[in-house]
């Protein structure tokens, strides 16, 4: 639905779909990171238990015990051995459900601070350690309880427009630091 709608135009939008299996998770993101050297990752996993379109603030490395669709499950139980328990995304989570809340979309937005320990909050750390924190994952719901694509997609596609609006904000103030 988000490709079907798009982006601003000045934003270049690569939607994949990524399995549910550590080991391709483990392959796939770096070579993604690698391949379009983005300004920014979102990925959007479904969760059964969500009723909210949900902002994830951080990724955990451990904690893993949960089988993949191939039937795998790290030996460590975790994403990146020796790697920090937990990164945050730079990207304000709190200011962008404020924003996206405000908009007055016909969805709710909420926030949390943990992803889950399966595979959408080790593709979520996956990322974050790749990128340094230029990472963002929203669970939402499943399609029909309560949202539409459509509602999804549009909820989407502010949230994204947000999070790009907030980031190169703080770009902005980064640079200009440094010029003085």
């Amino acid at each position: 639905e988000l490709e079907k709608l798009g982006l601003r135009d000045d934003v270049d939008l690569h939607v994949y779909e990524v399995p549910v299996e550590y080991q391709t998770v483990q392959r796939l993101i770096p070579a993604l990171w690698k391949k379009h050297s983005p300004q920014l990752v979102v990925h959007v996993g479904v969760s059964g238990m969500a009723t909210t379109v949900t902002l994830e603030k951080c990724g955990h490395n451990v904690g893993y015990k949960g089988l993949d669709n191939c039937r795998f499950c790290p030996g460590s139980q975790c994403c990146v051995e020796g790697g920090p328990e937990c990164i945050d995304s730079i990207i304000d989570m709190d200011a962008v459900c404020r924003r996206v809340s405000a908009l007055g979309l016909d969805v709710t937005v909420t926030i949390s601070k943990d992803a889950g320990r399966y595979l959408c909050d080790f593709t979520y750390y996956t990322s974050l350690y790749q990128s340094r924190g230029r990472s963002a994952f929203v669970h939402v719901p499943p399609l029909g309880k309560p949202y539409s694509a459509e509602q999804l997609g549009r909820a989407l596609q502010a949230i994204i427009e947000e999070m790009l609006e907030l980031l190169e904000h703080s770009e902005d103030k980064i640079s200009c630091q440094h010029e003085h």
